[in-house]
């Protein structure tokens, strides 16, 4: 829980060191079997794609953790100049102590260490001492950045006897995609404002953990040049390890004294041992990267930017939606992230497109989302080719059409909560405020559903071949109107109790949704019907 009593001194020994300890732990992909590993070792599994998954690791922590492991080794490889993974634990752990040459005996990849030196993900305090730093975190779970709706949506402090690998991941977690929930407690560099979100967007190939990391281990090489030249970077001297640089939290660094593919933390922890791991945080006077003009266009590899505004992509509590989604996939709005372009080794098959990113509101987190976009073959082909017009006009021409018919079903739920009241013209009465956000709220499963089932049913369409994409779009109305249909009829619940206002609320509903789809607002959905009306139903006959 959080106290406010002051930490005892600093014992200066070193705990929890990742290059050493196997503190790390990912299921293997042969047997399944939970396997304890270094930092280095891990990178090993990673490299001959033997990593399943990370057990340990909780869902809003997936993409700050693909993300470090990812630049951490583009780092490594690119200070021992070279582009292949190495091939030995050995190696790797000689790379990524050559990244901290101040500390030969790894205390910057220690979970604890004085708190004058650098820790793993916890900046140096200069003065020495941190008893004045009056919060504490007994529970890595409370250390992590999600920010709850009175500890309802996520109950907090669950990981009260938690191992060293939960330490890192809340760190991990904390210091990479944090916003600003106030009291001096700023954000990241990698986001539009505080109350923004590192979003991470990309193609995940067809494999496991480790195919994906190889890949944009591939991507942030390749785009080095094109960053640096971007955002005016120098190639050598930047600061790649934020937290190796003292931090008294009345400093900034300049984002031009940064590498291109900085790690940075943007809070004051520190980590201390006595009977049990306990986490100490204070605030600070301004934010540890100055970058706020660049509004996140700091080079994310995974970071969408919006180019009409120049700042990168901030997602809302509804989340990589079908219409923000199809916008990633084929949209011009939004500069495609490193990690989401094609690539001409990319595999032919199995692959998606992976959106994830926490929603943020004031002082409040609104919800992790993840999207898992399935990558059909000729979408591939027209990714490949930078060739997407044709598809974003299918995909606009799908979400129009779910917005009209939400329309009318939206109308038609205010006829059935309005009671199927008329006016003295005989026209349906307009809905009160009331009526109105029950409809909308009634409206709600509609929309879920063709969410749910828009890229499946779009890539029918693109797949089609010759003639039938035109059958399928019919399909797809008909099969949007049943839908809206069935929605209506479980509504019905909800409407008049009274036996004479419910039959006329009903009928009022569902003839004012039928007549709308038959109408002018959507001649292809009108058509639909129109030929599915004319169509003979077919007769069964018993044999006697």
């Amino acid at each position: 829980m959080t106290t406010t009593t002051s930490p005892t001194p600093e014992a200066p020994t070193l705990a929890g060191n990742l290059l050493d300890e196997r503190l790390l732990h990912y299921r293997s992909v042969a047997t399944g079997e939970r396997i304890s590993a270094t930092l280095p070792e891990l990178f090993v599994a990673l490299a001959q794609d033997a990593v399943r998954d990370f057990p340990a690791l909780r869902p809003h922590q997936r993409h700050p953790w693909h993300a470090f492991l990812v630049q951490l080794a583009a780092i490594a490889l690119h200070g021992a100049d070279h582009t292949e993974p190495l091939a030995s634990a050995a190696e790797w752990r000689s790379a990524l102590l050559a990244l901290t040459p101040d500390d030969a005996d790894g205390a910057a990849w220690c979970l604890v260490s004085p708190v004058n030196r650098p820790a793993f993900m916890q900046a140096p305090e200069p003065s020495g001492s941190i008893g004045d730093w009056k919060n504490a975190y007994t529970a890595a779970d409370e250390l992590d950045m999600l920010v709850t709706s009175k500890n309802h949506d996520l109950k907090t402090r669950r990981m009260d006897a938690a191992e060293f690998e939960n330490w890192v991941y809340a760190l991990v977690s904390l210091q990479t995609q944090d916003g600003f929930p106030g009291n001096k407690n700023f954000g990241i560099a990698r986001m539009n404002s505080g109350s923004g979100s590192r979003c991470g967007v990309g193609v995940v190939p067809n494999g496991q953990f480790g195919k994906r990391w190889l890949r944009d281990v591939n991507v942030l090489q390749q785009n080095r040049t094109k960053v640096l030249q971007r955002l005016d970077l120098k190639d050598a001297g930047g600061i790649a390890l934020i937290w190796l640089v003292p931090w008294s939290g009345g400093d900034s660094l300049s984002f031009a004294s940064l590498d291109p593919w900085f790690i940075e933390v943007c809070r004051r922890v520190r980590l201390t041992m006595h009977c049990k791991l306990t986490a100490y945080v204070t605030g600070s006077e301004v934010r540890r990267v100055s970058a706020e003009k660049l509004r996140g266009v700091t080079g994310d590899a995974w970071m969408p930017v919006d180019s009409t505004e120049a700042k990168v992509l901030t997602i809302s509590r509804r989340g990589f939606d079908y219409k923000l989604a199809a916008d990633l996939l084929f949209g011009t709005k939004l500069d495609k992230a490193d990690a989401q372009m094609w690539r001409a080794g990319d595999d032919a098959n199995g692959v998606y497109l992976i959106a994830q990113g926490v929603a943020r509101g004031q002082s409040k987190t609104e919800g992790y989302h993840e999207r898992r976009i399935p990558i059909s073959r000729k979408v591939r082909q027209g990714l490949a080719m930078r060739q997407t017009d044709a598809l974003a006009k299918l995909a606009a021409e799908r979400i129009e059409a779910i917005a009209e018919v939400r329309k009318m079903l939206w109308g038609a739920l205010t006829a059935l909560f309005g009671n199927g009241a008329k006016d003295e013209t005989g026209k349906d009465k307009d809905a009160n405020d009331t009526v109105k956000d029950r409809a909308n709220l009634f409206a709600q499963p509609f929309e879920a559903q063709c969410d749910a089932h828009f890229f499946p049913e779009l890539n029918e369409e693109i797949e089609a071949e010759h003639d039938a994409p035109e059958a399928i779009r019919s399909q797809w109305l008909l099969a949007l109107a049943d839908r809206a249909e069935q929605v209506l009829h479980a509504a019905f619940v909800a409407g008049p109790r009274s036996s004479q206002l419910r039959y006329r609320a009903q009928s009022a509903a569902l003839s004012r949704l039928r007549s709308a789809m038959r109408g002018s607002k959507l001649p292809a959905l009108a058509s639909a019907l129109k030929t599915r009306a004319h169509q003979p139903t077919e007769e069964t006959h018993e044999l006697a």
